[in-house]
């Protein structure tokens, strides 16, 4: 923690190698968020690209007392939600940016495979459960994609949205709400009840 905090101080300041590092370290997650939230590889990486490209010239607003991944989710979050609500494709932005040596250096985000988080969702057919998910509203969709891909506590999901974790919990239990009617729908055999996987240490999430 101390270590990525200096990387964020440094970035800050203008360091563009500091922030090459944290873009790296959380390229990954990003891409899963903003994959789940736009239901296309494309606009998710253009919604990627957006949120560290926000982030870089955003790090001056950054304050210590919260952690850096969850500023970063904050503002990722409010990207695509901002996307959704346009209901338009996001003009495409190079993450491109200079340092003090005036130096154009681009960031190359991840292969769009999927990763393991997907398979939380394995009991169920894929393409169903994302039309499902493109059903709901964005503040529903975010809560649900950070709760049960990015396997976010209610309280750290209250703090990225900016709203109660009572709030998260009900807007995550309409979401699985409409996401179980809107399977239904589709005949999907798995909807009448919640799909469980295992997760790391025992832990279990349900749609």
């Amino acid at each position: 923690m101390a270590a990525e905090q200096e990387l964020v101080r440094r970035a800050a300041a203008g360091d563009a190698d500091a922030f090459e590092q944290l873009v790296r370290a959380y390229q990954k997650q990003v891409y899963n968020l903003t994959l789940r939230m736009s239901g296309n590889p494309e606009d998710a990486l253009d919604l990627s690209q957006e949120a560290f490209l926000r982030a870089w010239r955003g790090l001056g607003a950054y304050r210590f007392g919260a952690s850096f991944s969850t500023w970063l989710y904050r503002l990722t979050s409010n990207v695509c939600i901002d996307f959704l609500r346009r209901q338009q494709r996001e003009k495409v932005v190079p993450l491109q940016f200079t340092d003090d040596e005036e130096k154009e250096r681009e960031l190359a985000l991840p292969d769009p495979a999927p990763g393991p988080e997907e398979q939380l969702m394995a009991g169920w057919d894929r393409r169903q459960v994302q039309a499902a998910l493109e059903e709901l509203e964005p503040e529903y969709r975010a809560a649900l994609t950070l709760r049960v891909l990015q396997e976010r506590s209610y309280a750290e999901i209250a703090e990225i949205l900016g709203i109660r974790e009572g709030t998260v919990k009900s807007r995550i239990a309409r979401a699985r709400e409409k996401m179980r009617a809107a399977l239904q729908k589709t005949g999907n055999k798995s909807a009448g009840k919640p799909s469980k996987e295992t997760r790391k240490g025992g832990f279990r999430h349900e749609l």
